[in-house]
């Protein structure tokens, strides 16, 4: 079966057809309020400190990947659905050391509700927290020489007061609008609504990408070399992206026993299944917080060295430390590199050892009458699994730090391209969108297959009519 002709399925079910359109609705609502710009912001002036931050690899770049350009807009959504993931991923891990949360997490649907509640309201203040240390920053960066902030504005305290509040309100309701779009999107349309933000979000700047490579290459390049460079970032996005597929979807399988149980002539159990330990267990989130944390000594260097005297040991120091941990496109520093790779490592092993817990799992399958053949249960299945988990971990280190690194190695390697394209040949960006996809493509698969139809990927021989239309 075609591909058009499993797209023409899932249009023709009524619900499944709802529910896309619904989605595709609200994802186009999310982009409305990435052009509405902020009271007294320099969109121009803003756009060219965009530029002139390290080609986008310092936090503003960041920030401004994930809002699909709204920050550089000046844009009420400025902020994007960071804070919100942020907020997750805090009470993900204080979930893990307090006894508290741990407990809602296993009271089931009421705990989880409980939660969100509480991940809700740490996003207002996560929101209104960074909105107003941006603007801060923002009205004191002149280092294109271009105002950005409208100078009226800079010239008394209460000036000062309210730029901050009410562009930190505004944002901070900006953030909580595309909270409440995704929640939408998971009740009434199809996919993880935030997750689909994110992932617009990061396509939405390929067109940009686009447009600053075909600028850079008629600049510089002879036609020869520009279409050996199109056609090798092309090849790379698709090798690329045939990695993360299988990667993500990569698992070792465990294979596991299920008892025998005897009861008058019957004999119930026995079953083989297997246990999958996925390869690429933390996801995307080794590379954010190494991302995160590496910014921290660049930001403290550069304003570090606005205050020492200048030739001095310590601005020399500073000077050091900043372009050690402020990589441009065509400067890599090894400082960086290792660092970098080694934080990836540490988040790994961390996050894994979050969400996996090797004695739960041994006895989940004590309390169910399953074991893995050849290991005794309780400690030993235990120390097994973590043993199996440590390894394959390994693996999916080794993946991530490829990926994280590989936009820093092709703006080194082939002139002219930004981060703007680079960045969506790996790091973050690239396994977000693949991973999203992936997931998207099996729920709409569960719709089709549920009312016989074939799901995407299916073979003819896999093709399978419809009862009911």
């Amino acid at each position: 079966m075609t591909l058009l002709e499993q797209m023409g399925n899932a249009w023709r079910i009524q619900e499944l057809r709802r529910k896309l359109l619904i989605t595709l609705g609200l994802l186009a609502l999310c982009r409305v309020g990435a052009f509405i710009p902020l009271p007294g912001v320099d969109i121009a002036g803003l756009q060219a400190q965009m530029a002139a931050d390290a080609d986008g690899l310092g936090v503003l770049g960041l920030l401004n990947m994930f809002s699909g350009g709204a920050l550089e807009q000046g844009a009420i959504f400025g902020l994007g659905i960071m804070p919100f993931i942020t907020a997750q991923i805090i009470f993900q891990l204080l979930g893990s050391v307090i006894p508290s949360l741990e407990k809602l997490r296993k009271e089931g649907a009421a705990g989880y509700r409980k939660l969100n509640q509480y991940t809700r309201l740490s996003t207002l203040f996560v929101c209104f927290l960074q909105g107003t240390i941006i603007l801060r920053a923002l009205m004191g960066a002149d280092a294109v020489g271009s105002e950005i902030i409208d100078p009226a504005l800079r010239e008394t305290w209460l000036g000062v007061f309210q730029f901050v509040i009410t562009g930190a309100t505004l944002m901070t309701a900006g953030t909580m609008f595309l909270m409440w779009l995704g929640e939408q999107i998971d009740q009434h349309g199809i996919g993880n609504g935030v997750s689909l933000i994110i992932m617009v979000s990061i396509i939405t700047r390929l067109p940009a990408g686009i447009t600053e490579l075909t600028m850079r290459i008629r600049m510089d390049d002879t036609p020869q070399n520009a279409m050996l460079k199109v056609g090798l970032l092309i090849g790379l996005f698709v090798a690329v992206v045939i990695a993360i597929v299988f990667v993500t979807l990569g698992e070792r399988r465990i294979p596991v026993q299920q008892q025998k149980h005897v009861r008058g002539p019957k004999v119930y159990g026995g079953q083989k299944h297997y246990l999958p330990l996925r390869v690429n267990t933390a996801g995307v989130m080794p590379i954010i917080f190494a991302a995160v944390l590496l910014q921290f000594p660049q930001m403290i260097a550069s304003s570090a060295r606005r205050q020492a005297a200048r030739g001095g040991i310590w601005y020399r120091f500073f000077v050091w430390m900043e372009e050690a941990f402020g990589p441009t496109g065509t400067d890599i520093s090894l400082t960086y590199v290792v660092v970098y790779a080694l934080l990836i490592f540490f988040f790994c092993y961390f996050w894994t050892a979050v969400v996996f817990n090797p004695r739960d799992m041994s006895e989940n399958l004590q309390n169910h009458g399953s074991f893995i053949p050849g290991i005794r249960p309780g400690r030993r299945t235990s120390n097994y699994l973590e043993a199996i988990m440590n390894r394959v971990t390994l693996a999916g280190a080794f993946f991530l730090v490829f990926i994280a690194l590989l936009p820093t190695l092709v703006m080194a390697g082939l002139g002219g391209v930004g981060w703007g394209l680079a960045g969506l040949l790996g790091g973050t960006s690239i396994l977000i969108v693949v991973g999203v996809t992936l997931d998207l493509v099996r729920q709409i698969n569960d719709h089709l297959e549920m009312r016989r139809y074939s799901g995407f990927g299916a073979g003819a021989g896999g093709r399978r009519r419809s009862r009911r239309r």
